[in-house]
């Protein structure tokens, strides 16, 4: 571990409650399905063929400058909060707090949000029609489920997204195999090569979920103290991890633009409907008015794939929540929120505190999205995922410079890896970020659910983000009792020495 110990005694009381985990190979699934997200593969395809061609230069300008800014980061300041320690040893507590709020609270916006109705919609789809209520049961349901895998303990709460990324694995690795079967037997949707040819207007709208699907590398450093060799695990799960997301997310993204007209391609029903529409291959049939029937083997493929389509966007909310959550609990014991959500529980060594919490947000997300849009599942997915997208990014603007930042006025800390071109890295990282946020919030053509609507989606996006940037600044004026603490003790430290 790197000597820089930049945390308050408080938290140095709750970090021996931590125990070693996480293994090299823990950390590469824990990434995989982390990174591998199944709610935006269906937004990617909706833009048609050049999402593809997209996700290949975003792969390139992107994806691997931001693997080389999070290894260095992880590998050279190895201690449990990631993102949080790094954006205060680079900007201060009060902007690290802030920061390390909205990164947090994007978790509960996204579990009450989108993966919520991704798993009710699916439920819908390939067994029956849940009604209001039914929604809001099943919602609930699947949040609370969440809850309760986050806050075992992280020798067993481990195997969630180890799950998550083979159920990934053999979900789309079948999904590809079908469509090709699919294709043998019944044709494939002519695509042009002018369909390929990038343009202004899918840069715009695919960069958002583009790079919402690539982050999540900085997650495990959240956890660092509960890592094996850490600074030989992180560079390794990151090169592995990364290049396997790569491959699962091209194959069925390709595969839907195949099988589904594009004018039936959605955000939310994509990948749902590509895979009722291949399954047919199996038992099934498609009406000419586009319904699909299964049957047979069909049939029960289908509920197969539905199950493992509900547990992997579940996992991808459980992933993100252990390393959010853990960030949180450490930058609230450290004096930057209330001190009463830093405590880990001694017996499992988890933020259990935040992880309720998070849980009565998400419920309250999930209810109240539910009402105000009358149950219309592709308004509340649309305007839950680009609410998602810029809370997280818009921690990611201080995140990502803390390197260049440390570089200098830390450049004695050790740093087993160091990234290439540490300044164009922080510029492309930074820049498509920012762009994100400022295209998410006032995007130049509103989304097709939001038609006509400007105002109700504007409110949508900035209401919620000043909400969760005035709860950051709350919680870092509740942490201020931890704070006056820890300077008193610091001054007790050094008048004894000085004795």
């Amino acid at each position: 571990m790197s000597e820089v110990q930049p945390l308050s005694g408080n938290w140095l009381s709750e970090r021996t409650h931590l125990r070693k985990s996480l293994r090299r190979v823990d950390v590469t699934f824990y990434l995989l399905c982390t990174l591998v997200g199944l709610d935006t593969i269906g937004s990617v395809a909706a833009n048609g063929p050049q999402g593809l061609v997209w996700m290949v230069i975003l792969a390139v300008v992107f994806f691997l400058p931001y693997g080389f800014l999070t290894t260095e980061l992880g590998t050279a300041f190895p201690i449990e909060g990631g993102p949080y320690v790094w954006t205060k040893l680079a900007f201060g507590r009060m902007a690290a707090g802030v920061n390390q709020v909205l990164y947090w609270l994007s978790n509960p916006l996204w579990m009450g949000g989108t993966l919520a109705i991704i798993a009710v919609t699916t439920f819908e789809k390939f067994f029956l029609e849940l009604g209001m209520v039914g929604k809001h049961v099943a919602g609930l349901a699947f949040i609370w489920i969440g809850v309760l895998a986050v806050a075992t303990s992280l020798r067993i709460g481990k195997w969630v997204p180890i799950a998550g990324a083979i159920a990934r694995i053999v979900l789309l690795g079948f999904f590809t195999i079908s469509v090709v079967v699919y294709a043998v037997k019944n044709g494939v949707q002519p695509l042009s090569g002018g369909d390929f040819v990038p343009t202004w207007a899918g840069f715009v709208a695919l960069v958002p979920v583009l790079i919402f699907n690539y982050v999540g590398f900085e997650l495990p450093s959240a956890a660092t103290e509960e890592m094996t060799e850490p600074q030989k695990t992180v560079p390794f799960a990151i090169l592995r991890a990364g290049i396997a997301s790569f491959l699962l997310y091209g194959g069925p993204i390709l595969g839907i633009l195949l099988v589904v007209p594009a004018e039936r391609i959605q955000g939310l029903g994509g990948f749902i409907d590509a895979a009722k529409q291949v399954l047919t291959v199996y038992g099934g049939s498609v009406a000419p008015d586009g319904t699909v029937t299964l049957t047979g083997a069909g049939a029960v493929l289908g509920t197969v794939c539905a199950a493992g389509l509900i547990i992997g966007v579940l996992t991808s909310g459980v992933s993100w929540a252990i390393g959010a959550h853990r960030a949180q609990a450490v930058a609230c014991a450290d004096g930057a929120g209330p001190a009463y959500l830093g405590r880990l529980s001694a017996r499992h060594g988890t933020p259990l505190r935040v992880n309720v919490l998070s849980g009565l947000l998400a419920s309250v997300v999930l209810v109240t999205a539910l009402n105000l849009t009358g149950g219309n599942s592709e308004k509340y997915f649309t305007a839950g995922l680009a609410l998602v997208i810029s809370t997280t990014f818009i921690s990611y603007l201080l995140t990502f410079p803390s390197m260049l930042v440390l570089r200098r006025r830390l450049p004695d800390a050790p740093r087993p890896f160091r990234a290439p071109f540490a300044v164009l890295t922080t510029v492309l990282t930074t820049g498509l970020v920012a762009f994100t946020v400022v295209v998410l919030i006032w995007p130049l053509e509103l989304p097709s659910a939001f038609a006509g609507e400007r105002t109700a989606y504007t409110l949508s996006q900035v209401v919620p983000l000043l909400i969760v940037v005035g709860i950051g600044f709350l919680f870092y004026a509740l942490g201020a009792p931890t704070r006056a603490l820890d300077r008193e003790l610091r001054q007790d430290f050094i008048s004894t020495t000085s004795a």
